[in-house]
């Protein structure tokens, strides 16, 4: 379960990459290799980024 929320987190950055979000992209992917140290973090960047898109 642990690293397939390493996977998801790292497949979110290459679609941003591959959608032209490169900031983004990039923090998710250094969220990913973060998250195979420290579980859930991949997903809480995810969710954060998720929740900054709609406010802004």
């Amino acid at each position: 379960m642990k690293n397939a929320s390493v996977v998801t987190t790292a497949l979110d950055g290459v679609m941003e990459l591959a959608k032209g979000r490169r900031k983004s992209g990039l923090l998710l992917l250094g969220a990913a290799a973060v998250s195979s140290r420290v579980p859930g973090f991949g997903t809480a960047t995810s969710m954060l980024l998720r929740v900054y898109r709609r406010l802004r």
